[in-house]
């Protein structure tokens, strides 16, 4: 599997370089080795503000807003903006949710409905040249769950949309593992 930018970029890794399934994790203190449990966070809210204060350093995205409300009732748990100029929209799920996807897609088409609303919130939180510079040919979903399924994966592949599925594992309170599957 060839990386594309963006996996290459963000330093992740290649499928035939790590298979999450076949990972562990171990402590090293002297001579003994001590496999450390991996776990999902506790609360969605936990991993959304995590990921909110890490978001550049995670995804490379800009934060714009959290719990952005739309004009149907919902919220986008996380709006940005990535290093191109494109929108994108985080949904955060525990552990595994099948309604991650279908939730973002209904976020991202409401978005491509609601651009002047995206690019004044671009302007009033950066600049006036950023939001012109949005590029609204590629708007990103980004979905990170405790697990997907293979359906989901499925699914994915089939869209032709940009959308990512990211699977986190918490090791501790020091590690967090991420694994991009698509």
């Amino acid at each position: 599997m060839q990386l594309t930018g963006r996996r290459r970029a963000l330093g992740w890794a290649s499928e035939e370089q790590l298979n999450v399934g076949d990972q562990k994790l171990f402590r090293i203190s002297g001579q003994q080795a001590t496999e450390v449990d991996g776990a999902s966070v506790a609360l969605e809210k936990s991993l959304q503000t995590l990921f909110e204060r890490n978001l550049e350093a995670l995804l490379g995205v800009r934060l714009l807003a959290s719990e952005y409300p739309t004009t149907n009732g919902g919220r986008m748990d996380t709006l940005g903006i990535d290093e191109n100029g494109c929108p994108v929209i985080i949904e955060y799920k525990r552990d595994r949710n099948e309604n991650v996807i279908n939730q973002g897609l209904f976020y991202l088409d409401w978005l491509m409905d609601h651009r002047a609303n995206f690019e004044l919130l671009v302007r009033d939180r950066f600049d006036r040249d950023t939001a012109n510079a949005i590029e609204w040919s590629a708007p990103r979903l980004i979905c990170i769950a405790g697990d997907f399924t293979k359906y989901d994966e499925h699914a994915v592949n089939q869209m032709g949309r940009n959308i990512e599925l990211i699977r986190y594992r918490k090791y501790g309170e020091e590690l967090l593992l991420l694994h991009l599957l698509t």
